[in-house]
């Protein structure tokens, strides 16, 4: 059930023939002369003082939300570890004395 079946070996009647080989054409001596790179018809992207000024603002942005977010997040990780850490010592307090008593 586990082992590995093979499929059966090529039962090829023969190795195909060879194709002829031509002999090697001499290449000329003379470089080909190069082409100009062609035009780009896209338009150039200009950058104004202003645009400049909404891209700097735009990820100024995106930097403060992100950080605003990752921060938000550590500060609740830090609440809930608190928060757990409160439960533990109430839990320890509330069993030692019963076990007092």
């Amino acid at each position: 059930m586990f082992t590995p079946k093979y499929p059966a070996p090529d039962t090829a009647s023969g190795i195909p023939a060879a194709a002829p080989v031509a002999p090697p054409v001499p290449m000329p001596t003379a470089p080909a002369p190069v082409a100009p790179a062609p035009v780009s018809n896209r338009p150039v992207v200009q950058l104004t003082p202003g645009s400049t000024l909404a891209l700097v603002g735009g990820g100024t942005a995106v930097v403060l939300v992100v950080g605003a977010v990752l921060v938000s997040m550590l500060l609740a990780v830090a609440i809930t570890g608190a928060s757990v850490a409160v439960c533990a010592v109430v839990l320890r307090s509330l069993l030692n004395h019963e076990n007092r008593h």
